[in-house]
Parts: structure tokens; sequence; C-alpha cells
């Protein structure tokens, strides 16, 4: 049986920084925010070249260890089979290890990239599977979704298959990060959750995580009371004390303040009068920013004249 056809053309994918949780809907919220990766994908004749600009230029592995290269590896199999060759350019802004989604965004670009250098690729592999692909290698669906489908997105599981809705957010609202100089393993911080909480802890939460989609979507002035946690923030304070003690600051002075994803960035849900006053609240050693929200997620962009070679 032939496999498939790939194109002779590059092409480029661009991928938005995702934050998860967002207080209370751990496992299951997620936000895609403007700050992006770009990679462009041309099928060669033989080898494997990467070039790596950027965030991890001289850490990340220039080889089949590379996570986008695993994750194009999948995606070819599903698609019918491997292409002779790649040349892969990456162009990294998203911080590693710091809880804006940077895994979630090379998995998501590897897929879409395999996915559109194929020919037919659509067709072999539409949206819900690029979702359900994307969940596979992530290990859970709430960064993915969100990177996938842009805007606030609700995630879950269904009898072992990944489902997400999205939303747009309010047009007002304006995410603020706090991102130090140190990252957290994801690993780490999951660790130090307890395999139990309070009846009373997931109550509130179960209540909050509702509140904060209409806060989201319709209602910012209820962000305060809708991002409040009890089910994984607090715990992770041996990981990452300086991000819990910012986020209490923060809340402190009135301003919905979370930890994003694992950490240790921490996000402020603001509003666009506010914004630019939070970001002055930073303090020391913390790279502090307002963002764009995302409302287009993992997207094929024409190439730029810089990514044509002569």
């Amino acid at each position: 049986m032939a496999g498939p056809a790939f194109r002779a053309a590059a092409v480029r994918v661009r991928v938005p920084a995702t934050s998860a949780n967002l207080g209370p809907g751990f496992d299951a919220f997620g936000l895609a925010v403007g700050l992006y990766d770009d990679v462009v994908v041309r099928v060669a004749d033989s080898g494997l070249h990467i070039d790596i600009a950027g965030e991890g230029a001289e850490t990340l592995p220039r080889d089949e260890r590379h996570l986008l290269v695993r994750a194009m590896r999948t995606a070819f199999d599903v698609l019918g089979g491997q292409p002779r060759g790649l040349e892969i350019v990456c162009a990294n802004r998203i911080p590693h290890g710091r809880g804006l989604g940077s895994s979630s965004a090379a998995i998501c670009a590897g897929i879409m990239a395999a996915r559109a250098v194929t020919i037919g690729g659509d067709a072999k592999l539409d949206d819900a599977a690029l979702l359900e692909l994307a969940t596979e290698i992530e290990g859970h669906p709430d960064n993915v979704a969100a990177c996938l489908l842009g805007g606030f997105t609700l995630a879950w599981m269904d009898g072992g298959a990944a489902r997400a809705i999205r939303m747009d957010p309010d047009d007002s609202l304006v995410p603020v990060v706090f991102v130090p100089s140190t990252p957290v393993l994801t690993e780490a911080a999951r660790g130090l959750l307890p395999r139990t909480v309070p009846h009373v802890d997931a109550s509130v939460n179960a209540g909050r995580a509702a509140l904060l989609v209409e806060a989201l979507t319709r209602r910012p002035e209820l962000l305060m009371p809708a991002t409040e946690d009890r089910l994984h923030q607090d715990y992770r304070t041996p990981a990452m004390p300086e991000s819990l003690a910012l986020v209490a600051r923060l809340r402190a002075d009135g301003v919905p303040a979370v930890i994003s994803g694992a950490g240790p960035t921490v996000m402020a849900l603001t509003v666009d009068h506010a914004a630019d006053k939070v970001v002055r609240m930073a303090g020391e050693g913390w790279a502090a920013a307002r963002l764009d929200l995302d409302a287009a997620g993992a997207s094929v962009l024409p190439l730029a004249p810089q990514d044509v070679s002569e």
C-alpha cells in the first residue's frame, strides 16, 4: 500500500501560549494568550535538520528527542507514513518550564505541521482527531485544547476521549503575566498534590469554577471571587513560595491573580484600564507584561519573506 504524498513547499505554523487552571478550573480550563512560537517545516529528501532561535536555543535537542519532532512523528504515523526527511526552523517565544504551555505549543505545532505538509491531511486527521492526538501525547487536554482552539476553553475526558468547547472571553479582559527567572518542572509541582481533598474545598471549587465561566465571558467584575482556589495552588507552595506570595499580595490589593498552569508564572486576570498599573506591581525578580488574548489558536499561516530560502 502506497504511503502518503507530501507537499514540496514549506508550511508555517503559529501556536499561542496558554494558561491552564485559571484558579479553580483545575485540569479543565485554559486560556490562549498572545505570545507565540512559530515553526516552519519542509519535507526534504533525507535526514533531519532543526534550527532553533529564541527560548530553548541553547538547551533543546536538535534531533529525534525534540518534543515537536516526536509529535510530528506520531502524527505522520496516523497520517499513513513518515517523510524521507525534514527541515524544521523554530522561533520560540514561549518561556519553558514556566506554566505557559510551552510543551503543549510544541505538540500542537508538530501535529499541525505534519497535517499541513501531508496532501489530504485534513481529511485523515480532522480537528477532533487533532485534539485527541495532542491529548494523548501531552497526557491531559486543558492546555492543548486552548492552544488548538484559541479563546477560553473547557476541556474534559469522556470515556477516554478528549472533548473541549471554546468560549469568547470578555473583550475588556487583559491577562498580565509575571514570569520568574527560574523554572519549575510540571512533574514536581503535580507531585505535591494530595490524593484527596476535604469535601468543603471541592464544593467551593465547583462553585467558583462555574462562576469563572460567567466572569471570564460576560462579567469580569466577578473575577476576584471567581478565581478562588482550594484544590491545588496552596499545596504547591513548597515548589514556588515566591509565586504564591505574589498571588497573595496581588489578591490582597484586589487583583484577581492565580498560578498559571503548574507555575511558577503568576497571571492576573485584569481589565484594560487597570492592566498597566498591575504590571507595575511586579516587584524585583519578575518579568511582567500585559498580553493580548488569542482568538485564533494554532494556525497555518503564509510564509513570511524571510522564511523562503532562495
